[in-house]
């Protein structure tokens, strides 16, 4: 008479492990699965989109470390590349990529600097010079008692004057092409802020100046400073059609 272990092992239950030819199907089941899955990424595209793809991915990478390369020398004490290729990195940093320190290093301002504008209108009744009109002013207008103040008002002129001055000598001569680029933005930025007033005729001329007056000392400072102006005073500019806005060059024709 059989055992009871041994007629369970016999009768083939549920509770039995598989026999060896079970466990060798298994995984070659899964497997199969894995295989059959779906493909990600560049695999699931097709051959051409493929070959597509790796070549963006190539020109990204390659102009990345361009970029890298180009600001690492911009920044780099003078060594012999900068000397050679310094004017190729710079029409490549500026003035996307300008590398601006201040902000991590700040140096207050001890002076306080307004720009002011005049121009040559051509009218019905002749020719007339507007009196000096401050540009600083009326973004500091804008400015004021405006709890989300626009960036324009707070920089665009404030960096495009500090972008002039430090791109041309003190006779106003411009120092290469960032001098003649910081040119052509001052001139626009005016025109722009000119063409928001009616003068009652064409703008034919303009002229720009700095008004520089020295921060007074506290009440409680024994130190004494002239807070009496000094003037930087440019050349007339005669308005071009490069000057003007889009909206007054499309009006022109």
């Amino acid at each position: 008479m059989d055992s009871y272990d041994d007629r369970g092992s016999e009768s083939g239950n549920g509770s039995a492990e598989p026999g060896p030819d079970r466990r060798e199907e298994e995984p070659s089941a899964a497997g199969q699965a894995l295989e059959s899955g779906p493909r990600a990424g560049m695999a699931a595209l097709s051959l051409p989109y493929q070959i597509v793809a790796a070549v963006a991915l190539s020109v990204i990478g390659l102009v990345a470390c361009g970029q890298l390369v180009m600001v690492f020398l911009h920044v780099a004490p003078s060594n012999t590349l900068t000397k050679q290729h310094g004017e190729a990195v710079d029409e490549w940093v500026y003035p996307e990529f300008e590398q601006n320190w201040k902000l991590f290093a700040p140096n207050p301002l001890q002076q306080n600097i307004a720009v002011h504008v005049r121009a040559e209108i051509a009218g019905t009744d002749g020719r007339r010079t507007t009196p000096w009109m401050s540009l600083s002013g009326e973004d500091g207008k804008a400015i004021r008692g405006n709890l989300l103040p626009s960036h324009v008002h707070q920089n665009e002129l404030r960096r495009g004057w500090d972008f002039y001055l430090s791109s041309h000598d003190n006779e106003n001569k411009a120092n290469g092409l960032r001098g003649q680029l910081s040119e052509r933005y001052i001139r626009r930025i005016v025109m722009l802020r000119l063409g928001e007033h009616d003068y009652g005729g064409t703008v034919e001329r303009i002229q720009v100046r700095s008004e520089v007056r020295s921060v007074a000392a506290p009440a409680w400072s024994d130190e004494k400073i002239s807070t009496r102006p000094s003037y930087r005073v440019l050349p007339w500019w005669t308005v071009t059609p490069d000057d003007l806005p889009e909206s007054a060059e499309g009006a022109d024709k």
